[in-house]
Protein backbone atom coordinates (compact mmCIF):
# COMPACT_ATOMS: atom_id res chain seq x y z
CA UNK A 1 0.00 0.00 0.00
CA UNK A 2 1.38 3.42 -0.97
CA UNK A 3 1.44 6.36 1.49
CA UNK A 4 -1.28 8.03 -0.57
CA UNK A 5 -3.61 5.12 0.19
CA UNK A 6 -3.25 5.50 3.95
CA UNK A 7 -4.58 8.41 5.99
CA UNK A 8 -3.66 9.08 9.60
CA UNK A 9 -6.17 10.86 11.83
CA UNK A 10 -5.15 12.29 15.20
CA UNK A 11 -7.91 13.50 17.50
CA UNK A 12 -6.68 15.55 20.46
CA UNK A 13 -9.09 15.90 23.40
CA UNK A 14 -8.06 18.77 25.67
CA UNK A 15 -9.45 19.29 29.16
CA UNK A 16 -10.28 23.02 29.31
CA UNK A 17 -12.09 22.98 32.65
CA UNK A 18 -12.00 26.68 33.65
CA UNK A 19 -12.06 26.02 37.40
CA UNK A 20 -9.08 23.66 37.30
CA UNK A 21 -7.10 25.96 35.02
CA UNK A 22 -7.92 28.93 37.24
CA UNK A 23 -6.62 27.08 40.28
CA UNK A 24 -3.59 25.95 38.31
CA UNK A 25 -2.76 29.54 37.35
CA UNK A 26 -2.63 30.42 41.03
CA UNK A 27 -0.31 27.50 41.80
CA UNK A 28 1.95 27.83 38.76
CA UNK A 29 1.43 31.09 36.84
CA UNK A 30 3.89 29.97 34.16
CA UNK A 31 1.67 27.01 33.20
CA UNK A 32 -1.59 28.27 31.73
CA UNK A 33 -4.30 27.00 29.39
CA UNK A 34 -2.94 29.34 26.73
CA UNK A 35 0.49 27.71 26.87
CA UNK A 36 -1.08 24.26 26.86
CA UNK A 37 -3.03 25.13 23.71
CA UNK A 38 0.16 26.45 22.11
CA UNK A 39 1.76 23.04 22.70
CA UNK A 40 -1.32 21.30 21.29
CA UNK A 41 -1.12 23.40 18.12
CA UNK A 42 2.58 22.65 17.71
CA UNK A 43 1.86 18.94 17.92
CA UNK A 44 -1.09 19.23 15.55
CA UNK A 45 1.00 21.16 13.05
CA UNK A 46 3.75 18.53 13.18
CA UNK A 47 1.22 15.75 12.56
CA UNK A 48 -0.34 17.44 9.53
CA UNK A 49 3.02 18.45 8.08
CA UNK A 50 4.33 14.87 8.13
CA UNK A 51 2.11 13.74 5.25
CA UNK A 52 -0.41 15.29 2.89
CA UNK A 53 -3.05 12.73 3.85
CA UNK A 54 -2.72 13.28 7.60
CA UNK A 55 -5.81 14.67 9.31
CA UNK A 56 -6.35 16.45 12.62
CA UNK A 57 -9.22 17.19 14.98
CA UNK A 58 -9.13 19.02 18.31
CA UNK A 59 -11.95 18.77 20.86
CA UNK A 60 -12.29 20.92 23.99
CA UNK A 61 -13.62 18.90 26.92
CA UNK A 62 -15.48 21.26 29.24
CA UNK A 63 -17.35 20.90 32.51
CA UNK A 64 -20.57 21.76 30.63
CA UNK A 65 -20.15 20.26 27.16
CA UNK A 66 -17.71 19.23 24.43
CA UNK A 67 -16.77 21.56 21.60
CA UNK A 68 -14.90 21.06 18.34
CA UNK A 69 -12.06 23.55 18.12
CA UNK A 70 -10.87 22.15 14.79
CA UNK A 71 -12.28 21.53 12.29
CA UNK A 72 -14.95 24.10 13.16
CA UNK A 73 -18.19 25.06 11.49
CA UNK A 74 -16.68 28.38 10.46
CA UNK A 75 -14.00 26.73 8.31
CA UNK A 76 -14.78 27.54 4.68
CA UNK A 77 -13.52 24.17 3.41
CA UNK A 78 -15.88 22.18 5.58
CA UNK A 79 -15.32 19.54 8.22
CA UNK A 80 -12.71 17.30 6.62
CA UNK A 81 -9.57 17.98 8.64
CA UNK A 82 -7.32 17.30 5.68
CA UNK A 83 -3.99 18.75 4.67
CA UNK A 84 -4.36 19.87 1.05
CA UNK A 85 -3.18 23.47 1.32
CA UNK A 86 -0.26 24.88 -0.57
CA UNK A 87 2.62 26.80 0.95
CA UNK A 88 1.88 30.40 1.90
CA UNK A 89 4.15 33.39 1.44
CA UNK A 90 5.83 33.05 4.81
CA UNK A 91 6.90 29.47 4.12
CA UNK A 92 4.28 27.77 6.30
CA UNK A 93 1.51 25.53 5.07
CA UNK A 94 -1.53 27.74 4.70
CA UNK A 95 -3.66 25.11 6.41
CA UNK A 96 -1.46 25.12 9.50
CA UNK A 97 -1.92 28.86 9.89
CA UNK A 98 -5.67 28.50 9.36
CA UNK A 99 -5.86 25.69 11.91
CA UNK A 100 -3.94 27.70 14.53
CA UNK A 101 -6.16 30.73 14.06
CA UNK A 102 -9.35 28.66 14.23
CA UNK A 103 -8.28 26.81 17.37
CA UNK A 104 -7.32 30.07 19.10
CA UNK A 105 -10.60 31.71 18.08
CA UNK A 106 -12.76 28.76 19.10
CA UNK A 107 -11.11 28.35 22.50
CA UNK A 108 -11.69 32.04 23.19
CA UNK A 109 -15.35 31.63 22.26
CA UNK A 110 -15.74 28.58 24.49
CA UNK A 111 -14.16 30.25 27.52
CA UNK A 112 -16.01 33.55 27.02
CA UNK A 113 -19.37 31.75 27.10
CA UNK A 114 -18.53 29.79 30.24
CA UNK A 115 -20.77 30.28 33.26
CA UNK A 116 -18.98 28.86 36.28
CA UNK A 117 -21.35 27.49 38.90
CA UNK A 118 -19.98 26.16 42.18
CA UNK A 119 -16.45 24.83 42.50
CA UNK A 120 -16.76 21.40 40.87
CA UNK A 121 -13.87 20.52 38.56
CA UNK A 122 -15.58 17.57 36.86
CA UNK A 123 -14.96 17.46 33.11
CA UNK A 124 -17.20 15.65 30.62
CA UNK A 125 -14.29 13.54 29.41
CA UNK A 126 -16.30 10.43 28.53
CA UNK A 127 -18.63 12.48 26.34
CA UNK A 128 -15.68 14.09 24.59
CA UNK A 129 -14.13 10.70 23.85
CA UNK A 130 -17.45 9.46 22.49
CA UNK A 131 -17.58 12.51 20.21
CA UNK A 132 -14.04 11.73 19.06
CA UNK A 133 -15.04 8.16 18.16
CA UNK A 134 -18.07 9.41 16.24
CA UNK A 135 -15.88 11.81 14.29
CA UNK A 136 -13.39 9.06 13.45
CA UNK A 137 -16.25 6.89 12.19
CA UNK A 138 -17.52 9.77 10.06
CA UNK A 139 -14.10 10.43 8.50
CA UNK A 140 -13.65 6.73 7.74
CA UNK A 141 -16.92 6.73 5.81
CA UNK A 142 -15.79 9.68 3.70
CA UNK A 143 -12.53 8.12 2.51
CA UNK A 144 -11.88 7.48 -1.14
CA UNK A 145 -12.22 3.94 -2.46
CA UNK A 146 -9.17 1.86 -1.52
CA UNK A 147 -7.94 4.32 1.11
CA UNK A 148 -7.46 3.19 4.72
CA UNK A 149 -7.56 5.22 7.92
CA UNK A 150 -5.32 4.81 10.95
CA UNK A 151 -6.73 6.69 13.92
CA UNK A 152 -5.64 7.47 17.44
CA UNK A 153 -6.85 9.72 20.24
CA UNK A 154 -4.69 11.76 22.57
CA UNK A 155 -6.32 12.84 25.84
CA UNK A 156 -4.77 15.77 27.70
CA UNK A 157 -6.40 15.51 31.11
CA UNK A 158 -6.29 18.23 33.75
CA UNK A 159 -9.18 18.00 36.23
CA UNK A 160 -9.79 15.22 38.73
CA UNK A 161 -11.65 12.03 37.86
CA UNK A 162 -15.41 11.92 38.12
CA UNK A 163 -16.67 8.58 39.44
CA UNK A 164 -20.09 9.18 37.87
CA UNK A 165 -18.52 8.83 34.41
CA UNK A 166 -17.15 5.35 35.10
CA UNK A 167 -19.68 3.36 33.07
CA UNK A 168 -19.68 5.80 30.16
CA UNK A 169 -15.90 5.78 30.17
CA UNK A 170 -15.78 1.97 30.07
CA UNK A 171 -18.21 1.93 27.13
CA UNK A 172 -15.99 4.37 25.24
CA UNK A 173 -12.86 2.27 25.89
CA UNK A 174 -14.52 -0.93 24.68
CA UNK A 175 -15.84 0.85 21.59
CA UNK A 176 -12.34 2.15 20.80
CA UNK A 177 -10.85 -1.32 21.24
CA UNK A 178 -13.44 -2.82 18.92
CA UNK A 179 -12.46 -0.30 16.24
CA UNK A 180 -8.69 -0.73 16.89
CA UNK A 181 -8.35 2.92 17.86
CA UNK A 182 -5.46 3.71 20.19
CA UNK A 183 -6.03 6.09 23.11
CA UNK A 184 -2.99 7.83 24.59
CA UNK A 185 -3.14 9.96 27.72
CA UNK A 186 -1.23 12.88 29.16
CA UNK A 187 -2.27 13.62 32.77
CA UNK A 188 -1.29 17.10 33.89
CA UNK A 189 -2.10 16.84 37.58
CA UNK A 190 -2.91 13.93 39.89
CA UNK A 191 -2.98 10.32 38.73
CA UNK A 192 -6.10 9.19 36.89
CA UNK A 193 -7.77 5.92 37.75
CA UNK A 194 -10.13 6.23 34.79
CA UNK A 195 -7.30 6.53 32.30
CA UNK A 196 -5.54 3.55 33.91
CA UNK A 197 -8.53 1.53 32.72
CA UNK A 198 -7.26 1.98 29.17
CA UNK A 199 -4.00 0.12 29.95
CA UNK A 200 -5.85 -2.48 31.98
CA UNK A 201 -8.30 -3.19 29.16
CA UNK A 202 -5.44 -3.42 26.65
CA UNK A 203 -3.67 -5.95 28.88
CA UNK A 204 -6.82 -8.04 29.28
CA UNK A 205 -7.40 -7.94 25.55
CA UNK A 206 -3.84 -9.10 24.79
CA UNK A 207 -4.11 -11.95 27.30
CA UNK A 208 -7.44 -13.01 25.80
CA UNK A 209 -5.98 -13.08 22.28
CA UNK A 210 -3.05 -15.22 23.45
Amino acid sequence: MSPEDEASLLVIVVDVNPIWWGQQAQREPQFTLSKCMDAVMVMGNAHMAMARTNKLAVIASHCQDSHFLYPSKSWRDGDNGGNDASSSGDGKYELLSVANNLIAEEIRNVMSKTEVRGNSTDTLLAGSLAKALCYIHRVSKELEVGQELKSRILVIKAAEDCALQYMNFMNVIFAAQKQNILIDACVLDSDSGLLHLISFCKLCNNLTQK
